[in-house]
């Protein structure tokens, strides 16, 4: 392309283009610390109705546990109920030990009086903040969705946006509204004001992974984009470390809150720093611009001379087609205006949402594998390295086709599989998810980059926006489903199988992109 010849006349693999990278990365590893920050914010600790005041336990003292006994039911297991009471204190049965029920029935009632919360692991949560307990329990996955909701509804009006206004502009916003919604999240009063702040990081954090994923695309040089992909992607990945050792650091969930939506003003300062896409520039049909930003990013790679040469002229030559395809608007609409882009949109549709709805499935439930919630994270954070390596690998030698349907299909059956394994299994059902999840990492590295690749930089954008659109709902879907699990415990795991599977199905179908020039418009699309 016209454009790519431009890029290496000013530096194509410069000190510019590592800067860009580098700075683009650290907003996108706190992008994963506030999609997975409820399994810390909003996680349930043990906890039991709290004993009515006027009832006593004599010298023992309400805080023992053989006493907890005589006001609490207890199940098969002589484990606390969590969500009963007795209404009186049950006669102990004759010759018995205090602490076991008598031959009377004892009437039950709900707690009235509120919870009492283990805080060996976790000193404050929302879940302790409000209550979101027993009757009040779908709260907590409410939340995760309003902020799903969010971020669906930042994937449709930043992505437009961005297409319109520029990326370094709209990244520079999404910045700024993540770090204030998420800090004043984390001084909300209520639950209404807290799920109201989510809901607008969500909204920030899709246009700061969007304007990243754009402005480090289009500066980069079409044998490079699958290494700029990977490192995008382990950013995501060290986000998950991050989370976990900020989480077991901070065990109060405002000031966790906090301490991850700060950086976010630090990104917005220094995001001043970067140079807005020239290809957008030009596409939108501004070359005085596209000129001036080609020629600094050449004085950054020592290469101020060839950027000197550089011209309006120069520029109206070699981006004839482009700035006549500029004269144009373009909509949502042009996603499935012409064949190539019907079926490109088609099957990413699929793609994106069988990803983001099997990955939250498996990533937002971490406080039901048995073990520290701290060292699942770690795990889960940790199979993403070898995963995208090796996704990594197959994107470079054997094309993003193939390497996007066989993670889908390969996560679907590891997932499908954990239907064969028994419950008195758990390291088994555990590894099985933890690949699952890690082939599901490797399918989001792959379709973030796929996307860029497939869709004209015309409406690169708005492409990306529709996928993170379908990938939103996914991620408020996928609690949904978890929830159907107390009437059927194998039916959530056989939809959270079969999407990705008939979605790597799809994703056959897609074009392939490896050595491709990255298109500009739409006809480039088209063309065989």
């Amino acid at each position: 392309m016209a454009f790519a010849e431009l890029l290496d006349r000013v530096g194509s693999t410069g000190r510019f283009q590592v800067l860009n990278v580098v700075l683009l990365c650290f907003p996108t590893l706190f992008m994963a610390t506030h999609n997975l920050l409820q399994n810390f914010t909003a996680a349930v600790p043990g906890h039991h109705c709290r004993v009515s005041a006027n009832l006593t336990c004599g010298d023992n003292g309400t805080g023992s546990l053989d006493c907890r006994h005589l006001f609490i039911p207890t199940d098969g297991q002589r484990t606390l109920q969590k969500c009963r009471r007795f209404v009186t204190l049950p006669r102990p049965a004759p010759g018995s030990n205090s602490t076991e029920l008598g031959g009377m029935e004892s009437r039950e009632e709900p707690c009235l009086d509120g919870w009492v919360y283990e805080e060996e692991e976790f000193a404050s949560t929302v879940v302790t903040e409000w209550d979101l307990v027993c009757d009040f329990r779908n709260l907590q996955q409410m939340a995760q969705s309003i902020y799903m909701a969010g971020v669906l509804a930042g994937a449709v009006v930043f992505g437009g946006l961005s297409d319109k206004f520029g990326r370094k502009a709209l990244l520079l916003w999404s910045c700024f509204q993540m770090a204030v919604s998420g800090s004043c999240a984390a001084f909300a009063p209520t639950f209404t004001a807290y799920c109201a702040f989510r809901f607008l990081s969500g909204m920030a954090l899709s246009g700061v992974g969007l304007n990243c994923s754009s402005l480090s695309v289009e500066w980069t040089p079409m044998q490079h984009r699958a290494t700029v992909s990977m490192a995008t992607g382990y950013s995501y990945s060290a986000g998950q470390f991050v989370l976990a050792g900020v989480a077991f650091a901070i065990r109060d969930w405002r000031w966790l809150q906090l301490a991850l939506s700060f950086p976010y003003f630090v990104f917005f300062l220094y995001g001043w720093w970067f140079v807005e896409s020239a290809r957008w520039y030009a596409t939108a049909g501004k070359l005085e611009k596209a000129l001036k930003e080609l020629q600094k990013v050449a004085r950054i790679n020592g290469r101020k001379e060839q950027g000197e040469k550089l011209s309006l002229e120069v520029l109206k030559a070699s981006l004839q087609k482009d700035t006549v395809s500029a004269k144009s608007s373009f909509t949502v609409a042009d996603l499935v205006r012409t064949p190539g882009l019907r079926r490109i949109t088609c099957c990413l549709c699929f793609v994106w949402f069988s990803t983001s709805f099997a990955y939250y499935g498996l990533a937002m439930d971490l406080q039901n594998f048995g073990v520290s919630i701290y060292l699942i994270q770690v795990i889960f954070g940790a199979v993403d390295i070898p995963a995208k390596l090796v996704a990594f690998l197959l994107i470079c030698s054997f094309g993003r086709r193939i390497t996007q349907a066989l993670s889908l299909i390969l996560a679907g059956l590891s997932i499908v599989g954990n239907l064969f394994v028994p419950q008195d299994m758990p390291l088994l059902r555990t590894v099985l998810a933890v690949f699952g999840k890690g082939c599901l990492a490797a399918s989001f590295n792959c379709v973030f980059l796929y996307t860029g690749e497939l869709y004209p930089t015309v409406i690169r954008s708005t492409g990306m926006g529709f996928g993170n659109t379908m990938a939103r709902i996914g991620g408020i879907v996928a609690p949904l489903v978890r929830m159907i699990s107390e009437s059927s415990p194998t039916l959530p795991l056989v939809i959270y199988g079969a999407a990705p599977i008939v979605s790597g199905i799809a994703a056959c179908f897609l074009p392939e992109t490896l050595n491709v020039p990255l298109p500009d418009t739409i006809n480039d699309v088209e063309s065989p």
